[in-house]
């Protein structure tokens, strides 16, 4: 197993972003077209938040991924990206060790991270990212 392995081999590189002033509607739309699970909520350039299907669904009961678009649409309406998401998320550079990586994960209970260089998003890392890389390593 190669112990030092930067995160940058295995975040995804092309980030589905959505921006503070979109309505909460449109981040469920992204969520369900790309068959993503987190999206980072930028200002400009600046990731200000992010927001998983799990914070839509603990509004929701699930509904709006399980096919029952009418149940709580109501909702989406009636509050902000910045009521819902979790605002200055914790971030890590792509030069992270991913075994550092997975202990942020284990830790802090996260499921997702932003990847920032310079000031600026390079990617996002996922708990699945790192389960591919350790079960690559036993192939």
């Amino acid at each position: 197993m190669k112990k030092r392995e930067p995160i940058s081999h295995i975040m995804t590189k092309s980030v589905i972003t959505a921006n503070e002033n979109d309505g909460l509607r449109k981040v469920v739309e992204k969520l369900k077209l790309n068959t993503i699970r987190h999206i980072p909520i930028v200002k400009g350039k600046e990731v200000v938040g992010i927001i998983s299907r799990s914070d839509i669904n603990r509004l929701t009961f699930g509904a709006l991924f399980e096919g029952q678009e009418g149940a709580d649409e109501a909702i989406l309406d009636m509050l902000t990206i910045s009521q819902v998401m979790t605002s200055k998320p914790k971030t890590v550079s792509s030069d992270t060790i991913i075994r550092d990586l997975a202990e942020i994960f284990v830790k802090e209970e996260f499921h997702a991270l932003p990847v920032i260089d310079n000031g600026e998003l390079k990617g996002i890392v996922t708990t699945t990212d790192v389960v591919k890389y350790f079960l690559e390593q036993y192939d």
